[in-house]
C-alpha cells in the first residue's frame, strides 16, 4: 500500500462512525499504533481502521492539509472525501472478518 517513508494525511473511522485526521511520514508504523491504541487521541476510543489517505510532496504540506481538513468540521468538503468523490484520496476498503 505504502512505498515507504512519504508524508501522508490519513482518514481513521471508528466503529461508531467517529473520524480522526492525522498526518504522517510513516503511516504504517502510525497505523499500528491507533489499533495498538498507543496513539494519544484515539487511545480512549474504539477500534480504528484506516479509511482513506492521501500522499503528498512533503510534511509540512501534509500537516497544512490535515488542518484544512481538520476545519472543516464534518461540512460537505469533508463528505466529499469520505464519499470518495475527491479523486487525489484513496479509500481503503475494509476487511471484513471470516
Amino acid at each position: 500500500m505504502f512505498r515507504g517513508m512519504e508524508p501522508v494525511v490519513y482518514i481513521l473511522k471508528e466503529k461508531a462512525g467517529k473520524y480522526y485526521v492525522g498526518s504522517t511520514v510513516d503511516m504504517e508504523k502510525r497505523n499500528q499504533r491507533h489499533i495498538r491504541h498507543t496513539a494519544s487521541m484515539t487511545t480512549k476510543m474504539g477500534e480504528w481502521h484506516l479509511y482513506a489517505y492521501r500522499i503528498c510532496l512533503s510534511l509540512s504540506e501534509a500537516r497544512a492539509l490535515e488542518q484544512k481538513i481538520k476545519s472543516y468540521k464534518s461540512g460537505n468538503a469533508f463528505k466529499k472525501i469520505i464519499n470518495g468523490e475527491e479523486n487525489e484520496w484513496i479509500i481503503v476498503p475494509k476487511k471484513v472478518s471470516p
